[in-house]
């Protein structure tokens, strides 16, 4: 697992032992970047499951102003701290280590402009997250919502969503969703 583009190009990161966490690979981290590339520049990015920060990590080196990543593990934690240091990109990010309700409490005055969503796999915590999101206006005109799932159930609630424009990536078994009003 590495940055693929900007500043931190070409860094190795560290990733979490065991099965609680899948990294996104690569190609679809690239393939995500690809379509949101000309609008990650000087943006806000919220990355709410953000496991070893390769996603948020990869927002920051591509020009991202802010980066704010959560994870409820302190041993995530651990290794996003560790990412963050080997990326020298401290001065655009910030860490909490709280469940994503509280977090998205928390940056309810921000300006999100992206918000991914990569939550453990056998979790609802994708339409909690919408659902709060929506209650606390955090979801502006202009907000853009990722999700990477394997959950055909969650794709179908997902792709149902009234409002909201939906585009579907399937890359092998992960279908990554874009959303915005």
């Amino acid at each position: 697992m590495r940055i693929i583009s900007g500043t931190a190009r070409g860094t190795k990161l560290y990733t979490l032992e065991g099965i609680q966490t899948r990294p996104t690979l690569d190609r679809v981290k690239e393939s995500i970047f690809n379509i949101i590339q000309n609008e990650i520049r000087n943006s806000i990015f919220l990355d709410l499951f953000s496991g070893s920060g390769a996603v948020a990590l990869e927002a920051a080196s591509r020009g991202a102003q802010k980066v704010i990543m959560c994870d409820k593990s302190k041993d995530a934690i651990k290794i996003i701290n560790k990412n963050i240091e080997k990326t020298h990109l401290e001065e655009k990010v910030k860490v909490y280590n709280i469940d994503f309700k509280d977090c998205l409490k928390r940056v309810a005055n921000e300006k999100i402009d992206f918000i991914y969503l990569d939550p453990p796999y056998k979790t609802d915590f994708i339409q909690q997250a919408i659902k709060l999101a929506e209650e606390l206006n955090i979801i502006k005109d202009d907000t853009k919502i990722i999700v990477e799932t394997d959950n055909s159930k969650i794709i179908d609630e997902i792709t149902n969503l009234n409002n909201y424009r939906i585009d579907k990536r399937k890359y092998g078994r992960v279908t990554v969703i874009f959303i915005k009003k």
